[in-house]
């Protein structure tokens, strides 16, 4: 029979100190208490651990060993997977109850709109299951949820107190059992037993804080049983009696104080068992902590805050400050990018030093940027937390194809469907792309933000590519066919989706699924398809958009280790991996309020009173854990305490714990200070190396200089022969765009989805003015508003298919449309509409160069003249706009003088010419022009292009752009950001003459 414990009496309770690596401690006292008895006696201990991964550290710690007998290990949050326990049926998934949690929030939500939108259905249906998972742990039943008094609360929690009390069947004798309420009926199943019959082994709770009510009242079980014991971890034996006392008295004074110090879990561990925890025995006696001295200043840092005037008295006396942080360095970054940077070179140097390097952080856009950071050297760390699977190649693959369904298939996603490199990776993708390039160049940018199968087809029709017809065939059979609308049961969605997520892998001729469910996302991919497939008869009737936001919810929650081998010495740990594992190095980064500790997550069930009078945990357990697992931490024998002053949006507040011991040391004594200027000297140190690391040195900054404003000077046989009229203004305002577009043939990429943009909405008014102007020639009807606006009607429904945009210019229109009839009602006393839409091409006298265009209209005036209107969406042009850029009119005026115009007869003198502006302010700007008016244009435009003509001169970039502020299309060709508008344009001949 095996004995651990002849003399302790019950409740035996234990504890490591800070500093002391918990899972060999409780091996060198379990060897300790075993060192009499046979090898084989350890294998009738039994070790309830806190969680999978101390149950894995311990088991590998042995193995280390060599051969022999292993404990029984088994981690406390397992205890509901026993089976047959107590007669207790298996429970059913978590993916299964959050399914029929998110049927009965949907049919909530469907009742009181606005207690929450439909998209948040998934992220309600996980919260619900934790706060019932919660419920059970501590014993908190619907019934004393629906008794609390919300009366004095806001209506919102009344609602929500509707929902809570909605889940009252889970807790039903006969109901089927969450995993959460199967480990608590077996816990106390477990402590029943023992009650009447303890075990004649031995059992251990180790690890555990008992921040969870069915783990407390395990451990206080176990505490009692004539062989049991609980060993706690990272007890802090600096702590007076008297602060273990108070810290206790403040919870039971207030309700709402004291949880979040990190020794507060103990402590109540202690208080339930009847024991002071400031002298609690030690597990394992011959281990010390690594540094006392360290400890006592933190556990003096981390003091309630009643009781830190101790600071003064105490903080001076603290011994041997020098030893306590000689291994501690504080880094303060300007910038997180900085701080990732010096601490990649850190474990760098650990990796050349052959030791062992961790950094724990909660900060996951940090880790990653280390990660990133460590490339340079080719490390890859060991990364613990992984990669969330929605982030991953197949998960994004499959979040898209779950948006295929729920309505026109917009152009992105057809293009991030089709590119993605799961979709054709069961035969040759390289055919597929080559086709889907030219598709999205040739025949969606620019033209459509839904692509359909007509789209296709009339594509695949202008190709001479036979591959091109079978592949938009493919295409629109597989990708675009025609959706059913309207709900569907949550099955129905998930075998639709893996249908056509397959057929898209599977591609044109694959003989399977190609990459999809291959290397670890894809397994793990696979797992949870194959679970959605078995528990989604438990979800409800749904739209393709829950559908959608469900699996986006379910997908993000689940994590993928990647499977290539890390590096051992390297390695990045969350707070709870920190717990459980040591090494040489410990750097304990993001150290920003906000980040560690996180800010505490919206509830939306129960707020901060109602959640401590219903006897549910509080957000400061959380705080508290965390402030536990920096003070472990920071016992390390070499810490890095590492933060960034500034984030990318403002500057960033230290960690409370950070922010204490720095005060601390500040103002305690001059030994402190020297030792915290100590600390931020090394750091700095390390911010200098990583800033010079970032930055380029002298011969990379010689080797790019930046570059000069340009001023292109190409041969006069490349210089363009034709511009539009309204690459006139362009020419004089930034002629290096007319360099990009003319001389090197350049235009920018059409965007995949036309938005509606201004000049999308100029384009639809024309087209509305057009029409209205096309069929009223002979004269306005009486009821010219109505008419105008059934037009606009029309035209928007025709050429603006974005529902907003259509409600807003329809609504712009409305408003000028009565100053556009009382001026077109003057406009038309004095002439009648003659040309609309008329295009134009012009060979400038003197000049080799030609000028097109086409004016919105020229209407023919009583006394034989012509006045050319030009309708303005935005701004009218100002005088001195009009006299140094905008000469769009007076041009158009004179090519109606030389008999341009399509329609035009001959010569006509373009007597009036006006800007029609329709935008906010309606306003018109209006000119007679003369021909002594018409003389200087011409010779203005002459001097204009002969300029140009001369082969010493450049295209200069932005000469006179109207803001600034505003990039344009080929800033980024001229390099601009390198210069500025102040610098002088450079001339730069460029091309080959032909001598």
């Amino acid at each position: 029979m095996t004995m651990l414990f002849d003399h302790e009496a019950a409740p035996r309770l234990f504890a490591t100190p800070i500093g002391v690596d918990f899972c060999a401690a409780l091996i060198v006292g379990l060897d300790a208490r075993l060192a009499t008895q046979p090898p084989e006696a350890i294998a009738r201990v039994e070790i309830h651990v806190a969680n999978a991964r101390l149950q894995r550290r311990i088991q590998t710690l042995y193995a280390e060993r060599g051969p022999g007998f292993l404990p029984r290990i088994r981690p406390v949050t397992a205890l509901g997977d026993l089976a047959d326990l107590a007669g207790l049926p298996p429970a059913i998934s978590p993916l299964r109850l959050r399914l029929m949690l998110a049927e009965q929030i949907g049919r909530l939500i469907d009742a009181a709109p606005d207690l929450a939108p439909r998209t948040a259905l998934y992220d309600l249906s996980d919260s619900l299951a934790d706060l019932m998972a919660e419920m059970f742990e501590e014993r908190v039943t619907p019934e004393m949820i629906h008794d609390l008094d919300v009366g004095s609360h806001s209506d919102h929690w009344a609602r929500a107190q509707t929902f809570v009390t909605a889940i009252t069947a889970y807790f039903a004798e006969e109901a089927s059992l969450t995993p959460e309420a199967r480990a608590a009926r077996v816990t106390d199943h477990l402590i029943r037993q023992w009650e009447v019959a303890p075990p004649g082994h031995p059992v251990i709770v180790a690890g555990s804080t008992g921040s969870r009510g069915a783990t407390a009242r395990l451990m206080a079980a176990v505490a009692r049983l004539p062989q049991g014991a609980v060993i706690l971890p990272g007890l802090d034996r600096e702590m007076p009696a008297a602060i273990w006392a108070r810290l206790l008295q403040d919870r039971q004074g207030q309700g709402l104080a004291g949880e979040d110090h990190p020794q507060f879990r103990l402590a109540r561990i202690a208080e339930m068992l009847g024991l002071d925890p400031a002298t609690l025995p030690d597990w394992a006696p011959a281990m010390t902590p690594v540094n006392r001295a360290r400890n006592a200043a933190v556990s003096l840092a981390l003091r309630p805050a009643p009781v830190t005037d101790q600071w003064r008295k105490e903080g001076p006396h603290l011994p041997d400050l020098g030893g306590a942080f000689e291994g501690v360095t504080l880094l303060e970054a300007p910038s997180p990018q900085i701080e990732a940077g010096a601490i990649a070179l850190r474990l760098r140097q650990a990796v050349d030093k052959g030791r062992r390097g961790a950094l724990v952080s909660p900060d996951r856009i940090l880790t990653r940027q280390v990660a990133a950071a460590l490339d340079r050297w080719r490390i890859t760390p060991d990364d613990s937390a992984g990669t969330p699977l929605d982030q991953t190649v197949a998960g994004r693959f499959l979040r898209l194809v779950a948006e295929v369904f729920c309505g026109p298939v917009t152009a992105e996603v057809f293009v991030a469907i089709l590119s993605n490199p799961m979709c054709h990776s069961g035969t040759d993708r390289g055919p597929h792309l080559r086709l889907l390039r030219e598709f999205e160049l040739r025949g969606l940018r620019g033209k459509t933000g839904f692509p359909d199968p007509a789209t296709l087809n009339a594509w695949a029709a202008r190709q001479e590519d036979p591959a091109a017809q079978e592949w938009a065939d493919w295409v629109g059979r597989v990708l675009l066919p025609p959706q059913a609308n309207g709900d569907l049961p949550f099955a129905d969605h998930v075998a639709r989706h893996v249908v056509l997520a397959e057929a898209l892998a599977t591609g044109q001729a694959g003989a399977d699924t190609g990459e999809l469910y291959r290397e670890a996302a894809g397994e793990d991919l696979a797992r949870l398809l194959a679970e959605l497939r078995a528990e989604g008869g438990a979800g409800g009737a749904m739209s393709a958009r829950d559908y959608a936001d469900m699996f986006g919810g379910l997908i993000a929650d689940r994590q993928v280790r990647d499977g290539l081998r890390p590096h051992a010495q390297v390695l990045i740990w969350g707070t709870q991996e920190a717990r459980v594992q040591g090494a040489d190095l410990v750097i304990l980064a993001g150290l920003n309020e906000g980040t560690w500790p996180a800010a505490p997550e919206a509830d939306p069930w129960m707020n901060r009173p109602l959640r401590a009078a219903a006897g549910l945990r509080l957000p400061d357990r959380v705080i508290g854990l965390s402030a536990h697992d920096f003070q472990q931490a920071i016992a390390a024998p070499e810490v890095w305490l590492s933060r960034a002053r500034r984030d990318a949006e403002t500057d960033t507040v230290p960690a409370r714990w950070l922010n204490r011991l720095t005060n601390l040391l500040d103002g305690a004594s001059e030994t402190s200070k020297a030792v915290l200027d100590g600390m931020r000297h090394r750091g700095d140190a390390w911010i200098a190396m990583a800033e010079a690391l970032a930055s380029p040195t002298e011969a990379q900054l010689a080797a790019a200089r930046p570059a000069s404003r340009p001023a292109p000077a190409p041969p006069l046989a490349a210089r363009p022969r034709q511009l539009s009229v309204t690459q006139v203004e362009t020419l004089i305002r930034d002629p290096y765009e007319i360099y990009a577009r003319k001389v090197l043939r350049l235009k920018p990429l059409e965007p995949l989805r036309q938005d509606p943009d201004a000049g999308e909405r100029g384009t639809v008014l024309h087209d509305i003015l057009r029409v209205f102007v096309e069929e009223t020639r002979a004269g306005l009807p009486a009821h010219a508003a109505a008419r105008l606006m059934e037009i606009a009607d029309d035209v928007l429904a025709a050429r603006a298919p974005w529902p907003a945009a259509r409600r807003v210019w329809r609504a712009r229109l409305d408003r000028v449309a009565p100053h556009f009839l009382k001026t077109e009602a003057e406009r038309r006393s004095c002439g009648a509409p003659w040309l609309l839409e008329s295009p134009a091409s012009w060979g400038v006298p003197g000049m080799a160069v030609t000028l097109t265009g086409t004016a919105d209209r020229l209407d023919r005036l009583s006394d034989g003249g012509v006045a050319i209107y030009d309708y303005k969406t935005g701004q009218v042009p100002s005088e001195d706009q009009e006299r140094a850029f905008t000469k769009q009119l007076w041009i158009e005026a004179l090519m109606a003088e030389d008999g341009a115009f399509d329609g035009q007869d001959g010569p006509d003198l373009a007597a009036h010419i006006a800007y029609l502006g329709l935008g906010a302010t309606p306003a018109t700007v209006a000119h007679d022009p003369t021909p002594q008016d018409l003389a200087e244009i011409r010779a203005g435009l002459q001097r204009l292009l002969g300029h140009f003509n001369d082969p010493r001169t450049g295209y200069s970039a932005r000469r006179a752009v109207f803001e600034a502020r505003y990039t344009r299309d080929f800033d980024h060709l001229a390099r601009y950001g390198e210069w500025d508008e102040t610098e002088a344009a450079q001339v730069l001949p460029v091309g080959r003459t032909d001598d």
